[in-house]
């Protein structure tokens, strides 16, 4: 915690002469019970516990403590919401997303996880999203509104099933959604006739889910990663599955070299290690879900995180509030005795 006024700390000082002036006040108070003659009245008009006499007092004392440290303006260093922020998501909608080794499936579980992250990041977050198998496509374009991104991550099932993960070509086409959405700045020459668009690297991030290896695409994975570092933009990355996870080759008729048509089930067990080096690469993290409570964990943190930056949240109305209830703490203790003082 910090202070935007720390000197007027000092007011402080005044508690220590609240303090002086309430035992003055108490050491008044016992000699005139001393001199006074009939102590079958002053019994009765004391009355009461003799803890509730120093109730009052301490709360009073409380109260002004936090009216000083109020007035000197104490500040919380936090993550604080930006509207400049954009997140990118980047679903794996292909085959090995219907196994089930992740319940209800892995798809499922994926689309859970992404609607309680937009729950998490802060309303003026811009969120887009891209579907992606053997190729990406736009599930929804860059936008304040959630909603939209819903809906598209709704009409997820209807591009899965595909074949292929390209994951390289869904990188490069994140990098290329979030430098169409930020503003575009020139560096300043007027000889180019193209100006280089900057990515401010606090301001665009890249969440990536996957559960298999490449298997399509032009670019290799770590070549669409460096573009991502090459525009400054993180790729925090998942890998979904557990290394037990398998299809049955039959449903979607597969050959021979994967089980046969008659049926038979091949492997889909995710690659933690490309997707590692993908989240490495570009400044991001890692996160490995093998469950649905797993990928739900860890679309959360990053919905408390993506979207907010380093900052400070003032703490002044919280103490002012505080002092209020203390008062009327102590004017309410005093009630039982203030009245019966002679």
């Amino acid at each position: 915690m910090s202070f935007g006024h720390p000197w007027l700390l000092l007011s402080l000082l005044l508690l220590p002469v609240v303090a002086l002036a309430f035992w003055t006040a108490q050491r008044r108070r016992q000699r005139y019970a001393v001199r006074y003659t009939n102590l079958d009245v002053l019994a009765s008009v004391a009355g009461g516990r003799s803890w509730l006499r120093y109730a009052a007092p301490v709360l009073l004392t409380a109260a002004l403590a936090s009216l000083c440290i109020a007035v000197a303006r104490p500040r919380h260093h936090t993550l604080v919401p930006t509207e400049q922020a954009t997140v990118i998501l980047v679903l794996d909608v292909s085959r090995s997303m219907d196994s089930h080794d992740v319940k209800p499936s892995r798809l499922i579980a994926a689309q859970e996880a992404i609607r309680l992250f937009l729950k998490k990041v802060p309303m003026k977050v811009r969120v887009g999203l891209i579907l992606f198998a053997g190729e990406p496509q736009e599930g929804a374009p860059v936008t304040s509104d959630h909603a939209l991104v819903l809906q598209g991550l709704d009409n997820a099932s209807y591009f899965s099933g595909f074949g292929g993960t390209a994951i390289g070509d869904a990188l490069a086409a994140a990098v290329k959604m979030a430098q169409l959405s930020v503003p575009q700045t020139s560096t300043g020459s007027t000889i180019a006739y193209r100006p280089v668009v900057e990515t401010p690297k606090s301001a665009v991030t890249i969440l990536f889910l996957s559960d298999g290896h490449q298997t399509r695409g032009y670019l290799a994975p770590l070549d669409g990663a460096r573009r991502a570092k090459q525009a400054g933009i993180p790729v925090y990355t998942i890998a979904l599955g557990t290394p037990n996870g398998t299809l049955d080759a039959g449903q979607f008729g597969f050959g021979p070299q994967f089980g046969g048509p008659n049926g038979g089930r091949f492997n889909v067990a995710p690659d933690p290690k490309t997707l590692r080096a993908i989240a490495e690469t570009t400044g991001g993290k890692f996160f490995e879900a093998r469950s649905q409570k797993a990928v739900r964990s860890a679309y959360a943190r990053l919905g408390s995180h993506l979207g907010r930056v380093p900052g400070r949240v003032e703490w002044t109305s919280h103490f002012v509030l505080l002092a209020a209830i203390l008062l009327l703490l102590a004017g309410i203790a005093s009630r039982p005795w203030v009245p019966r003082l002679p």
